[in-house]
C-alpha cells in the first residue's frame, strides 16, 4: 500500500501564519476533501507537497516509487502540441519502462539472463496493469468524457480557451494513472456532463485522492474524509462533506456560546476600564483588566462556515406567462446551435439550462435579455415582466472609478441603502474592502459585486449566466436559499449540481447531437439520464470495434485474461480487508451495548431521567450502527463467494 505522510508543515508570509504544524497521511484508499475559506491557504498547502513552493519545516515521507499527480486551479502552460499528444504524456514514465525492457532484450547473454528476464517480466506486468499496448483507447476516451470531441484531438492546444486548456491538463494526469491525485477545484471548467463523467471515473480511480472543490454533490459522491484547514492548522472530520457541514455546525453552535459570552464579558470589562481609567484608587485593577484582554485568546468563527443571509427586493407583477418562444433558430454560418425551440416560461418557475460548454446555453440567456438580435423565430415578454440578467462577463459593466460601496449604491432601492455593507459582507466585501476601487478588484471579486448589483434591482424575471462562478460554499447556500425565497421568475445557467438539484423546477438540456430537450424537476432523474448516455456511448464505443476487426489476438487475449485475473485478487483482497476491519467494529460496538446495557442497571443511571435517556438514546444509535455494519459485512462475504466461484472457474 502507497503512503504519503506530512508531518508538521509550517510556513510563514513574513509575520503571517499560513500553515502551523500541519500533519495529514494519504494512502492508496484515501478519498479526502481539504476545506476551508478562500485564502486560507489550501492550494499553497498543496503546493508544498509537491515541491512546488518551499516551506520553513515539513517532515515528508513516501512509499518508495510513489507517484503524484496534481492539478493546480490555474497558470496551467501547455506544451505547442496538439490535445491527443498532450494527453499521451501522461503515458510518458511508461514509455520509459517499455523502452527499458527493448534494451533488455537487446542485450542478454547467459550471465545476466535470469535478471534480465525477471526484470522484464515486472515491466510487462506493470505495462499490462496500465494497458499500455491499448492506451489509445483509454487517452480517447477520458479526452471524450472531458467533453472533446474526435476532431479536436489533432487540433494544436493553443487554439482552446483556458477553461478547455484545464481540462486538457486534467486529461493528461488522469491518464498518468497516479498513486496519488491531487486536485485543486478540477470541475471550476467542466459542464456537467463532464462533471458526471469525472465523478464516476473518481469512484472507480485505483488510487488516494485529496481535492479541493466548491461543489457539495461532487464532494459528497467522491469523498469519505475532510480536512478543515482554518487559521494555520488543519482539522480532520470522517464522513463526507455533507456529514462534515453537520459536525460543524454542532463544534459552531458551541462555540458561538462561547464567542457571545466572551464578547460580554469583553464589554464589561471595557466599561470597567473606561470608568475607572482616570481613578488612582483603581488603578490596580484597571491594569489587571487591560492585561486580561490583551491576553484573552479570541473565540473565531471560521469564515466559510459563518451564517449569512441575503433576500431579493420584492419582485414586481407579472402576468402567468413570463416568457413565451416560439420557433427559435440560431446558427453561427453553418455551425446550427439550435432551431425551432418552442417554450414557455411560468411565474415562479426556476427552469435551469444544462449542456456541454458550446451547446447554446449563453447564447439562449441572451437571447432571452434581449442582448442578441441575431435570432430567427419570436420570443416576447409576458405582461409587466421587469428582467434582471447576469452575464459571465457582466463585470465589464461596472465603473472602474466608483468604490465597491458607490457602486452598489448606485442601483440600490432606497430601503436597501442601510443594509448595504451587511450585503457585501455577505460577498466576501468586508470591512475596508467596500472602499476599494472596481479598478484594484481581482476578476473573481469583480464577479462578485456585479452579481449582487444584479440581485439588488428590482427584477420579476432573473437570467443568471453560472451565477455561483468565484463564491465558496457557504456564499452559494446564502444565494441559493435567497433564491429559494425569492417570489419572482428564474432562468439560469450553472454547472454545479448542488445548486441545480436544489433550486431546479425543470430543466431544459441542450445538446450537439440530439433535439433540446425539457426535464420536469428532479435533478437526480436528469443525472440518471446521463450516465446512462455515457453507459450507451462506451457500449456503442466497444460495438463498434468489435465491428471493425478489432480483435484480440490470442496473446492480447490471454494478456486480458491475465489482468482480468489480477483485478480479481486485488479486489478479493481489498473486500477481505475491509471485511476484517468491519468485524473488529462490530465486536467493539458490541462490547459497547453491552456495557450501556450494564449501566441501566446501576441506580445511579435509572433514578436520573436525563442520564438514562441519554443512555437509551446511544444504545439505539450502536444498535442501529451494528446492523448497518452487519449488512455490510454481508453484502461482502456475498460478493466474495461470487468473485471466488468466478476464480475456481
Amino acid at each position: 500500500m502507497v503512503t504519503l505522510q506530512v508531518r508538521n508543515l509550517c510556513l510563514s508570509f513574513g509575520d503571517r501564519d499560513i500553515l502551523k504544524n500541519v500533519s495529514f497521511t494519504l494512502d492508496g484508499r484515501s478519498r479526502a476533501a481539504l476545506t476551508g475559506a478562500n485564502g486560507c491557504g489550501k492550494t499553497t498547502l498543496l503546493k508544498v507537497v509537491t515541491g512546488q513552493i518551499p516551506s520553513d519545516d515539513v517532515s515528508i515521507t513516501k512509499t518508495r516509487g510513489i507517484f503524484i499527480s496534481y492539478l493546480p486551479q490555474s497558470d496551467i502552460v501547455l506544451p505547442d502540441k496538439c490535445v491527443y499528444d498532450i494527453a499521451e504524456e501522461g503515458y510518458e514514465r511508461f514509455r520509459r519502462l517499455y523502452e527499458e525492457a527493448q534494451e533488455l532484450r537487446g542485450d542478454m547473454d547467459e550471465t545476466n539472463y535470469e535478471s534480465r528476464l525477471e526484470r522484464i517480466g515486472q515491466i510487462e506486468d506493470r505495462l499490462e496493469e496500465v494497458a499500455y499496448d491499448r492506451r489509445r483507447g483509454r487517452i480517447e476516451q477520458i479526452l471524450q468524457g472531458l467533453g472533446f470531441r474526435r476532431d479536436d484531438f489533432t487540433r494544436p492546444a493553443g487554439e482552446f480557451s483556458g477553461g478547455y486548456q484545464m481540462r486538457i491538463a486534467l486529461a493528461r494526469i488522469l491518464v498518468e494513472d497516479p498513486d496519488i491525485l491531487l486536485l485543486d477545484e478540477p470541475t471550476n471548467y467542466l459542464d456537467i456532463e463532464a462533471i458526471v463523467w469525472l465523478k464516476g471515473y473518481l469512484k472507480s480511480f485505483d488510487g488516494g485522492l485529496m481535492l479541493v472543490s466548491h461543489d457539495v454533490d461532487f464532494l459528497d459522491d467522491t469523498v469519505d474524509t475532510v480536512y478543515e484547514l482554518f487559521k494555520g492548522r488543519l482539522t480532520r472530520y470522517s464522513g463526507n462533506y455533507t456529514s462534515y457541514m453537520r459536525q460543524r455546525e454542532a463544534e459552531i453552535a458551541e462555540t458561538m456560546k462561547r464567542y457571545e459570552a466572551q464578547q460580554q464579558e469583553m464589554e464589561k470589562t471595557e466599561r470597567f476600564i473606561e470608568r475607572f481609567r482616570y481613578k488612582a484608587t483603581k488603578s490596580r485593577q484597571v491594569q489587571s483588566r487591560i492585561t486580561a484582554l490583551e491576553k484573552m485568546e479570541l473565540v473565531e468563527i471560521p469564515d466559510h462556515l459563518k451564517r449569512m443571509s441575503f433576500s431579493f427586493p420584492p419582485a414586481p407583477h407579472s402576468g402567468n406567462d413570463v416568457m413565451i418562444a416560439e420557433h427559435l433558430g440560431k446558427a453561427y454560418g453553418d455551425h446550427v446551435i439550435f432551431r425551432d425551440l418552442s417554450f414557455v416560461v411560468r411565474k415562479g418557475e426556476r427552469l435551469a439550462i444544462a449542456g456541454r460548454n458550446g451547446t447554446g446555453k449563453s447564447t439562449l440567456l441572451r437571447i432571452m435579455a434581449h442582448q442578441d438580435a441575431s435570432y430567427t423565430g419570436l420570443i416576447r415578454d409576458g405582461a409587466g415582466v421587469r428582467i434582471g440578467y447576469y452575464a459571465q462577463e457582466s463585470e465589464k459593466t461596472l465603473d472602474e472609478c466608483n468604490s465597491v460601496l458607490e457602486e452598489v449604491e448606485s442601483v440600490a432601492d432606497t430601503r436597501d441603502i442601510p443594509r448595504l455593507r451587511n450585503l457585501l459582507g455577505s460577498f466576501l466585501f468586508q470591512g475596508d474592502d467596500v472602499m476599494k476601487k472596481v479598478q484594484v478588484l481581482s476578476g473573481g471579486e469583480k464577479s462578485r459585486l456585479a452579481l449582487l448589483k444584479i440581485l439588488l434591482h428590482p427584477a420579476n424575471l432573473l437570467l443568471l449566466d453560472e451565477p455561483t462562478n468565484h463564491l465558496d460554499i457557504n456564499s452559494k447556500d446564502m444565494l441559493l436559499e435567497a433564491i429559494k425565497a425569492y417570489d419572482g421568475t428564474v432562468v439560469f445557467v450553472s454547472h454545479d449540481t448542488h445548486f441545480i438539484k436544489n433550486l431546479a423546477t425543470r430543466i431544459l438540456y441542450l445538446s450537439d447531437d440530439e433535439e433540446p430537450q425539457f426535464f420536469e424537476g428532479d435533478y437526480d432523474y436528469f443525472s440518471y439520464k446521463l450516465e446512462e448516455k455515457e453507459k450507451a456511448f462506451l457500449l456503442k464505443r466497444e460495438d463498434d470495434k468489435r465491428q471493425g476487426g478489432d480483435t484480440p489476438s490470442p496473446v492480447k487475449a490471454n494478456a486480458q485474461d491475465h489482468r482480468q485475473q489480477k483485478e480479481r485478487r486485488n479486489r478479493i483482497q481489498k473486500l477481505e480487508r475491509e471485511s476484517d476491519s468491519l468485524m473488529e467494529e462490530i465486536a467493539k460496538a458490541q462490547a459497547r451495548l453491552e456495557a450501556l446495557d450494564a449501566s441501566m442497571a446501576d441506580e445511579a443511571v435509572y433514578t436520573d431521567a436525563e442520564r438514562m435517556r441519554q443512555v437509551v438514546r446511544e444504545k439505539e444509535d450502536v444498535a442501529g450502527r451494528i446492523d448497518q455494519m452487519n449488512e455490510r459485512w454481508f453484502e461482502i462475504s456475498t460478493m466474495l463467494e461470487e468473485l471466488s466461484d468466478g476464480q475456481d472457474a
